[in-house]
């Protein structure tokens, strides 16, 4: 009789770990957008973010949705304040599967030619149009740094 007792404990217990760790199986990777519009310092403060981010949770969905000065990191040329470039931080996160997005009005008004912004970045018609979308239509949870 206890080892009958014994095995139906083992059961349970196997039988509840089994369904602790099958919802994992089937979930969707969890979708962020990272919102910046103010400059460069916003900018190190979101990769860095990214960088942690993505160390805790390697499946992680990310958007970078760039409009007014949060732009400045996606243009050719572009450094930290350590004089780091930005392109090489952008192309190991593109690297993971990290999104860049850049808004068009803000080319316009500020008379910048779309050939400024780097190759890993996407030209999208308006930032803050885009954060909408992402967060109404694709499910993205909302960040900003």
């Amino acid at each position: 009789m206890k080892a009958f007792v014994q095995t139906l404990r083992l059961v349970a217990l196997g039988a509840a770990l089994l369904a602790a760790t099958l919802p994992a199986f089937g979930e969707e990777p969890i979708k962020v957008v990272y919102h910046l519009n103010t400059g460069l310092e916003q900018a190190s403060d979101a990769l860095r973010n990214i960088r942690n981010h993505l160390s805790t949770d390697p499946k992680v969905k990310i958007a970078v949705v760039t409009h007014a000065r949060g732009i400045d990191f996606l243009l050719a040329g572009a450094e930290d304040k350590d004089k780091n470039p930005y392109h090489v931080i952008v192309e190991d996160l593109v690297s993971q599967g990290v999104e860049f997005k850049v808004c068009n009005i803000t080319l316009e008004r500020r008379k910048i030619d779309r050939s400024k912004v780097i190759p890993e970045a996407k030209v999208v018609p308006s930032g803050v149009g885009e954060v909408s979308r992402l967060q109404a239509r694709e499910g993205y949870a909302y960040l900003k740094p």
